[in-house]
């Protein structure tokens, strides 16, 4: 088995058409098919069937795939683990983020770490929180930042921080001028705006709305933090988000207010796989992230 047929399997299963992965390695597409069908011959099973012009992993097939992209993964990492080995000052860190924690946490953070080290490059990927941590899982980044720290036993991390949690409501609603805190039931009668099921805020939200005492009437949903301050902004309904997505000032026609009874709060950590060690570029930005927040708590 040679390294050649293993990437030309990978590109076929992902293309699933001979003649574009050929395209995309710039080889012939007999030489593709010839590999395949060595590939095939040597293992003993049909990797791949034919539907009209294209090509599907059979049940073997991906098996095989998992395998392999698991060990590229390995290949690749093991690539960058000896080049930062060499110079770990100038290495790669590939770390994912939610939309919360992007404009608001990230740039902050890598600031300070760009200027102890400034050659480090960074890779960074956006996601929502379930899709984080399988990329994590993956190998796709190798670290991320989720709030909370999940309770998976594929990954492990450290918390760095807490934050607030506060109601977001419309300048023109009745509790907006006249409270300097919010009892969450009294806004057992509100529409409000959240995220999409799958979110972890919107977990946030049902669950203190669910410690209130009701079940929060969603009528608009949104992707991402600026759409849910856009459209509370619009007068479209009330929300819950995190404090630090306001620090570069509030939308306008828009209020925050501290929430009790109770009051809300989420965590910020830091997780990386249990199974795959961080590169040293990885592991000194890891380390500078929990000494970083350690003295701001």
């Amino acid at each position: 088995m040679e390294l050649k047929q293993l990437r030309y399997f990978m590109k076929v299963a992902e293309l699933e058409h001979v003649t574009d992965a050929a395209l995309s390695l710039d080889i012939s597409q007999s030489a593709v098919s010839r590999q395949i069908y060595n590939l095939e011959q040597e293992l003993g099973v049909e990797l791949f069937y034919r539907r009209g012009r294209n090509v599907i992993l059979t049940h073997a097939g991906k098996m095989f795939y998992e395998h392999m992209d698991r060990i590229r993964v390995l290949f690749h990492q093991a690539e960058r683990e000896i080049r930062e080995f060499q110079s770990p000052k100038t290495g790669t860190v590939h770390i994912g983020f939610p939309s919360s924690i992007a404009t608001y946490i990230m740039p902050e953070v890598v600031s300070a770490f760009r200027e102890e080290y400034p050659e480090v490059k960074f890779r960074l990927s956006q996601g929502s929180y379930y899709e984080l941590i399988n990329m994590v899982v993956k190998g796709q980044v190798n670290m991320a930042l989720l709030a909370p720290l999940p309770e998976d036993e594929r990954v492990e991390g450290e918390t760095l921080f807490t934050e607030k949690v506060v109601a977001l409501l419309p300048s023109s609603h009745p509790l907006a001028q006249e409270e300097e805190e919010i009892e969450i039931n009294s806004l057992r009668n509100e529409e409000f705006v959240t995220f999409p099921e799958g979110y972890i805020l919107r977990d946030l939200i049902m669950e203190a709305c669910h410690k209130g005492g009701f079940a929060p009437d969603v009528s608009f949903e949104g992707e991402d933090i600026e759409t849910i301050k856009g459209m509370v902004s619009a007068g479209l309904g009330v929300s819950f988000i995190p404090e630090v997505t306001l620090v570069d000032g509030m939308p306008r026609n828009a209020v925050k207010i501290p929430l009790k009874n109770p009051a809300v709060t989420r965590s910020i950590g830091i997780v990386k796989s249990k199974e795959r060690p961080l590169l040293p570029t990885e592991e000194t930005f890891y380390k500078f992230l929990i000494d970083f927040f350690s003295h701001r708590r």
